[in-house]
């Protein structure tokens, strides 16, 4: 591959290292991948938030960085509570913030990643200003979920139209698209850039662990680990299904999010008292929570939305060589179906199905060798910088360079 020299790419992403999520896990990673593959005289620059996922876990960071050839900016967030309202504030201060801090600035190349739509809008209107490629990942539908998660009807009358713009100028503003599920595919028709599938995957974290060992629980523990929002629909499910389990089974849950209240209300309605709820937590303390559980679960709310999509969790499970429980449907159960054969899947908030893939599972001996080597992360994300790095810019107006291997 020929690179330009003193390359300068900009990385647009909500969160980062050391937030703890989903977006900020996958883009920590490329990030170390691309600044293995460029040299001392490139600069990687990254603008992302103060820490700012989980009002009850917010971890400490500078908001200036700067190691080797990777400057990091961290812009303060106001305080939220992952509501709609308190994201679209949130995500205005970043905004601002990104033009603050790139104006008057050159990149070679801007990547944006975008599970909220508006990342990937800032990264296409940025890209259009400066006249470079744009590098867009796509982790989300916004336009889908707004159809089913937003229940006001004006609401969705007067919003959806503007965000289906949104989507469209972003994605036909892509030199190149990457979509984590194959399930997207069918929603992108009109992306004028190349398109790959480059997935979530499993950290390095989860290598090497042993989590196989026998827990020896008197009363068999599930554990979900994760965001507790609109999306996992927990509410719908876990309540009634501990209370008749009570005495059989054990759930921990493990997270914050927007509609964990809700759940918290159901349980304390059913009086349900099977069910343990923790904080988020670090990952060597939830895979200690791992070892110790005899399956481990995930959830979809019954929404066509969440049809296109593919769990990050269900990497991470994936690696514990634990059953899976996997209330699902769409392209998430195509995709255990193939590669995690020994999945417990049942339709999304259905209970009665549920309890009986849980009380009708035999033991047997989980093999996920081949499933941890093809989705190793770091595989992926090395996969996915080379393909980034492949759009590098001589001049604004010369054409792009791509890999001849």
């Amino acid at each position: 591959m020929i690179l330009p020299k003193n390359m300068k790419i900009l990385i647009l992403t909500f969160y980062f290292q050391p937030d703890f999520c989903a977006g900020s896990f996958r883009t920590t990673a490329l990030v170390n991948a691309l600044q293995s593959k460029m040299s001392k005289n490139d600069t990687l620059e990254v603008i992302t938030t103060m820490p700012n996922r989980y009002k009850s876990r917010r971890e400490k960071a500078e908001t200036y960085e700067e190691i080797g050839n990777l400057t990091i900016h961290r812009i303060p967030m106001p305080d939220h509570n992952n509501g709609f309202f308190d994201q679209i504030l949130a995500f205005w201060e970043y905004w601002k913030g990104v033009f603050q801090l790139t104006k008057n600035q050159h990149y070679d190349l801007i990547y944006a990643t975008s599970s909220r739509l508006f990342t990937g809008f800032l990264g296409a209107k940025m890209a259009k200003n400066k006249q470079v490629p744009l590098y867009l990942d796509i982790r989300d539908i916004l336009s889908d979920t707004i159809k089913d998660v937003v229940k006001n009807k004006w609401i969705r009358f007067f919003l959806l139209p503007i965000i289906k713009r949104i989507e469209k100028y972003t994605i036909q503003s892509a030199t190149h698209l990457n979509l984590v599920s194959e399930g997207f595919r069918g929603s992108f028709t009109e992306s004028n850039g190349n398109v790959t599938f480059f997935t979530n995957g499993i950290d390095e974290d989860f290598l090497g662990v042993d989590f196989a060992k026998s827990s020896h629980n008197t009363i068999p523990i599930i554990t979900y680990a994760g965001n507790i929002g609109e999306g996992q629909g927990l509410e719908k499910i876990i309540p009634e299904t501990a209370k008749r389990l009570e005495g059989k089974y054990i759930f921990n849950v493990i997270g914050d999010g927007g509609t964990k209240q809700k759940l918290v209300d159901k349980l304390t309605e059913l009086k349900v008292n099977n069910v343990n709820l923790f904080p988020p937590m670090k990952r060597s303390e939830l895979m200690e929570y791992y070892a110790k559980s005899d399956f481990i679960f995930l959830h979809l709310n019954d929404y066509q939305a969440f049809e296109k999509v593919i769990p990050s969790k269900i990497f991470e499970y994936g690696a514990t060589q634990k059953p899976i429980i996997a209330g699902v449907n769409g392209y998430a159960r195509e995709f255990l179906q193939t590669y995690l054969v020994d999945s417990l899947i049942f339709q999304p908030c259905n209970i009665e199905e549920f309890i009986h893939v849980v009380e009708n599972y035999e033991p047997q001996n989980i093999c996920r060798e081949q499933f941890i080597h093809q989705f190793n992360r770091t595989n992926i994300m090395t996969k996915m910088a080379e393909s980034i790095l492949s759009l590098s810019v001589i001049k604004k107006e010369s054409s792009l360079i791509y890999d001849e291997n």
